[in-house]
């Protein structure tokens, strides 16, 4: 009974890893991009990996915050709303 269980708490901390992988790349002007990999600075570019597992480059001066999938901020709202007024 116990290797069992040593097992499965191993196996489940190893694949708790494997979504820990992936980058949220917000852009100064709200945007986000989420990337596979995680981004590299290389002669004024960020080079990453998309979701579909190409590599991608992006200008430094266009992103604003690069962070894990589950530390990145939340969108910034702007306060325009897309209800109409009665």
């Amino acid at each position: 009974m116990k290797p069992l269980l040593w097992s499965a708490l191993l196996a489940a901390l190893l694949l708790t890893g494997c979504a820990a992988r992936r980058y949220t790349i917000t852009l100064n002007n709200g945007n986000t991009i989420t990337a596979r990999s995680k981004p590299r600075l290389v002669q004024g570019s960020y080079v990453y990996k998309d979701l579909n597992g190409k590599e991608a480059y992006l200008a430094a001066g266009r992103v604003r915050e690069i962070a894990p999938s589950n530390m990145a901020t939340p969108r910034i709202k702007s306060g325009f709303s897309a209800e109409t007024i009665k």
